[in-house]
């Protein structure tokens, strides 16, 4: 069975995720704990639930996805998985957020320990994810399929009834249209979407009510 610890965490109210199994090795889905009660609530709840992180998954490079990624790589030395694609984002988190905040961020973060092959399979326990193609919101979006379990974590690909901003530098709407109605439309309706922001959804429910499934 499969189990999804999410937290809500910065400014920008991320979702970040820790997935886990019986066997109790997690992955970490976008770690974005900025301050340090968010980082320190995420090393607590791995360490009370004994979890063994073996994964640092990241959907896309946007900063706010990624600022705790140095918490993780300092805990448990583990390096951000990443699309190729997306490396130009991930190894600016600071350029980032003073170009969006105009503030000057004083950490440093981990390269990029891995780039993510066109089948990637990412196992863990006795799980699972298929890497999804699923570029739009970023050049390097991608998302994580667990077809036994039936979810899926879209990133900002796809939110509940909405879809993630194109406008972005290398954004591309026609991208994310593709995605959205050619990818994830595909997998089942019952599929669990665990999402970048906000809350979670179903493939179904996407498909018949969120106009640009349809569009």
């Amino acid at each position: 069975m499969l189990h999804v610890k999410t937290f809500s965490f910065n400014l920008l109210q991320e979702n970040t995720y820790v997935v886990y199994d019986d066997t109790n090795e997690c992955v970490i889905i976008d770690c974005g704990a900025y301050y340090q009660e968010e980082r320190d609530a995420l090393v607590n709840f791995i360490n009370e639930h004994q979890l063994k992180p073996v994964h640092l998954l990241c959907t896309h490079g946007h900063f706010d996805h990624n600022f705790g990624i140095n918490t993780v790589f300092d805990t448990w030395g583990l390096k951000p998985e990443i699309s190729a694609d997306d490396e130009w984002l991930i190894t600016d988190i600071p350029g980032q957020f003073q170009a969006m905040a105009g503030i000057k961020l004083n950490l440093s973060f981990p390269e990029p320990g891995h780039y993510f092959a066109n089948d990637e399979v990412i196992r863990f326990g006795t799980h699972q994810f298929k890497l999804l193609r699923t570029p739009g919101h970023t050049p390097g979006g991608v998302s994580f399929w667990c077809e036994e379990e039936k979810v899926v974590f879209t990133g900002d690909t796809l939110f509940r009834m909405s879809i993630g901003r194109t406008d972005f530098e290398r954004g591309s709407y026609t991208d994310i249209m593709h995605s959205l109605q050619h990818v994830l439309a595909a997998l089942p309706a019952d599929t669990k979407v665990y999402t970048g922001h906000g809350p979670q959804s179903t493939i179904g429910d996407e498909q018949q009510y969120n106009p640009y499934m349809n569009a």
